[in-house]
């Protein structure tokens, strides 16, 4: 992921009612849920929602279908891990997280001599 998208898609989420939208979603599965639905899980007027639907469309964590009168919304996990993995890179000075990475805390991690491998 470039850094570009990376920051688009944290800006989007870097909003309360917009990531009460995206794990509302991501909770919904890839069949994901009708705008009225969204708006009554995630305790918004519709009038609101639809502006951050269309800022999570854009940073491209969310898409859009229609299924007959519905617009169905649902999260784009590939975007999401993307981000993830972004954020992510280099976990741990570079060495892959696993069972060591359990080690790794705050507290050690400002003193990397103290980080086991």
């Amino acid at each position: 992921m470039e850094t570009k998208a990376a920051l688009l898609a944290l800006a989007a989420l870097a909003q309360e009612a917009r990531l009460r939208v995206f794990r509302t979603l991501v909770q919904a599965g890839p069949e994901g849920l009708a705008a009225g639905k969204i708006a009554e899980l995630a305790a918004l007027v519709p009038s609101s929602l639809s502006f951050h639907l269309k800022e999570l469309v854009h940073a491209e964590l969310i898409e859009s279908r229609s299924e007959g009168r519905f617009v169905i919304y649902s999260a784009r996990f590939a975007t999401m891990n993307a981000v993830i993995g972004y954020l992510t890179d280099n976990c741990c000075g570079g060495n892959p997280c696993g069972p060591a990475a359990v080690h790794c805390t705050p507290e050690s991690l400002s003193r990397p001599e103290d980080i086991t491998p």
